[in-house]
């Protein structure tokens, strides 16, 4: 099947483009589940069509779709786009520095570079099958080396450049990754961040790695040890020498990993969420153009860092595998000043942009004087991404950025989807603020109570499930299958459970409530309260610790840590210096706690369960109705927390 982009609105067989066309494919996806997403497939390049559609149960669990069929996504990013589109922008990059120049890749620019790089990750040992970590700043040969793994059938795991040297090993270690690509440095803001020492201090660990292959990007003085470490500049001119050789694509089966990407969980240690190579193309690819809308020219500004999932799904191979031009920033919205993200759009003219919740409160505070001057008229489409974006910052981006006349789509989606589940399509399907609306065709959402028991009808709460599966979602979770199954299919039979509560309103919209789980969602990224735990508890004067969330105006959930010291130390605030040091030493800066209260005891049952309901109220302010704490083993601890709430 060839599925040929052409320069018109109607480039894409599967874009719903009325209310009307989307009720249709919704009673379809559900009535002929099979059919629906076969007849989406077909649109897509195959070496060889599948034998069966879709394989499923949710005990084992056990799910396979388009099994047989052989692709490679490369080919659909790329090479297929290259009879219309060779001349046109793929890939558009915005450095830190402003006065820096930009960098724009076309799509036969960006099919020569995965070539050249394919080649180089050969040359260098890499085979198919292999796990290839990268671990860089947002520049475009972090997408390229991306795109070069999935073509030479090496499965990625991107690593986000935040994390600490212990975080990265346990992820090499978990997925015995034995071929690294990094960078010298990466900037973020004012800030220059030397990735390479980081993979450094993290290979001390993980000397089952072959080989470093470092980009220069910051000319950060950096270590080199020979016979394993070697310049992506020299690698590349290696292949130049070679005649700049072609590199044919990989033939993969739909269900052969195409990467893993690591996710906080309840317990401490992250996970591997693994995705593969077909479902997951055509998803990203339907969800993209359908949400957003996207029409052929269109510049697509995604904020996200390719490090997390938003990042790989529309940033990299859903545009991409929709013939678009997207956008990737290096920056920070803040620097050099409040009006970059605003800079960026009036530079480039783009016309969908899609951030998160965070982001923009950030943003709000600043007033309006950043705007002033920006010239947002190119603005079509706007997206919120990472948790349920509050009721204010929905008007304020609705009023100052899209001046009233462009939708919003306040997507729903984790990692282990694979794509944006549940959401409003741009003008397609109504908008309301703070819900992500209805599924997207081919999703189907139940809300249960703790029993499991399907909640019927509207205005209505519970835990949100999916009972059937779609083409993105998660196979397992590298090297621990029953890990998959304990986490997303144990805890209600047949059912994907998402850890989300969920309320329902009168018309059938759906309202994201929260985690019901141990883990945080702070500033759009899962943290798992376990794993936080951990890392506090490894430094020296701590004897134990718990952790939980609370409403924090920018991350929307902040991190709030209660622990238990030894008593030696006289200065709380210096000692709440070097348990975040220590926490950013462990995981990395994003999980340092927000608050930190020193406390002589933790509520806990007679069994030695923490109530972690009451430190919950406690964080959140709430310190009059706790609840039952007739069970606890010493309930005066609570009155003392009370107390000491900081």
């Amino acid at each position: 099947m060839y599925f040929e982009t052409k320069q018109n609105f109607m480039s894409y067989p599967f874009k719903i483009n009325s209310l009307e066309a989307y009720n249709k494919a919704r009673e379809q996806s559900v009535k002929d589940p099979e059919g629906f997403w076969a007849e989406i497939a077909s649109s897509f390049l195959w070496k060889k069509r599948w034998d069966t559609v879709l394989n499923w149960n949710f005990k084992e669990p056990k799910i396979e779709w388009f099994k047989g069929g052989k692709l490679n996504i490369t080919e659909n990013c790329i090479d297929r786009h290259l009879g219309t589109l060779s001349n046109k922008p793929a890939i558009i990059w915005e450095p830190n520095d402003p006065d820096e120049n930009h960098r724009v890749l076309t799509y036969r620019d960006l099919y020569n570079k995965v070539i050249q790089f394919s080649n180089v990750l050969k040359n260098n040992g890499v085979k198919k099958g292999d796990r290839v970590c990268l671990y860089m700043g947002m520049v475009p040969e972090l997408a390229i080396a991306t795109l070069a793994c999935a073509r030479i059938g090496a499965v990625h795991s991107v690593i986000f450049g935040g994390f600490s040297a212990q975080s990265i090993a346990d992820r090499l270690q978990d997925a015995q990754a034995e071929y690294i690509v990094t960078c010298d440095g990466a900037y973020r803001g004012n800030k220059e961040i030397s990735l390479k020492a980081v993979i450094d201090d993290a290979l001390v660990q993980c000397r089952f790695v072959k080989k470093v292959i470092v980009l220069t990007h910051t000319r950060t003085p950096i270590s080199m040890i020979k016979g394993r470490d070697v310049w992506w500049e020299d690698e590349i001119k290696k292949v130049e020498t070679m005649g700049n050789p072609d590199c044919p694509a990989e033939e993969m089966d739909a269900e052969d990993p195409l990467f893993i990407l690591y996710t906080s969980g309840s317990t401490g240690k992250p996970k591997g969420v693994v995705h593969t190579v077909g479902g997951y193309m055509v998803y990203t690819t339907y969800s993209f153009v359908n949400v957003f809308q996207y029409t052929p020219g269109d510049i697509h500004f995604c904020t996200a860092d390719i490090g997390w999932i938003t990042g790989h799904s529309y940033i990299v191979y859903g545009p991409l595998g929709a013939g678009a031009t997207t956008l990737i920033f290096e920056g920070i919205p803040t620097w050099p000043d409040a009006g970059r993200f605003w800079d960026v759009v009036d530079k480039h003219k783009v016309n969908i942009l899609y951030t998160a919740p965070t982001a923009i409160r950030s943003l709000m505070g600043f007033g309006l004087e950043p705007l002033v001057g920006k010239d947002l008229s190119s603005l079509k489409v706007l997206g919120s991404v990472g948790e349920p974006i509050n009721e204010e910052a929905w008007h304020w981006f609705d009023e100052h950025i899209g001046k009233k006349r462009c939708p919003i789509v306040d997507t729903w989606w984790q990692t282990e989807t694979g794509g944006i589940l549940i959401s409003n399509m741009a003008g397609i399907t109504p908008s309301k603020p703070s819900y992500a609306t209805l599924p997207l065709p081919g999703v189907q959402p139940v809300l249960v109570d703790e029993n499991g028991m399907v909640i019927e009808g509207n205005n209505v709460s519970g835990n949100l499930c999916i009972k059937f599966p779609w083409p993105g979602m998660l196979r397992t979770t590298y090297g621990d299958h029953d890990r998959c199954r304990t986490n997303y299919f144990a805890t209600y039979e047949n059912l994907y459970f998402t850890g989300d509560g969920c309320y329902r309103d009168a018309t059938g919209n759906y309202r994201i409530t929260g985690r019901v789980d141990d883990v945080l969602n702070v500033s759009g990224h899962r943290i798992g309260t376990a794993e936080v735990e951990n890392a506090i508890n490894m430094h020296a004067g701590v004897v134990e610790s718990a952790v939980v969330g609370y409403p924090h105006d920018i991350k929307g959930q902040g991190i709030y840590a209660y622990v238990i010291y030894d008593n030696t130390h006289d200065d709380d605030n210096l000692t709440r210096l070097d348990i975040n040091q220590t926490v950013s030493r462990i995981i990395g800066a994003i999980a340092k706690p927000d608050k930190i209260q020193f406390v002589k005891g933790l509520p806990k049952t007679r069994s030695g369960k923490i109530m972690r309901r009451i430190l919950r109220k406690i964080a959140e302010g709430e310190l009059e109705n706790l609840g039952d704490t007739s069970t606890l083993l010493d309930p005066s601890v609570v009155e003392e927390i009370k107390q000491g709430r900081v």
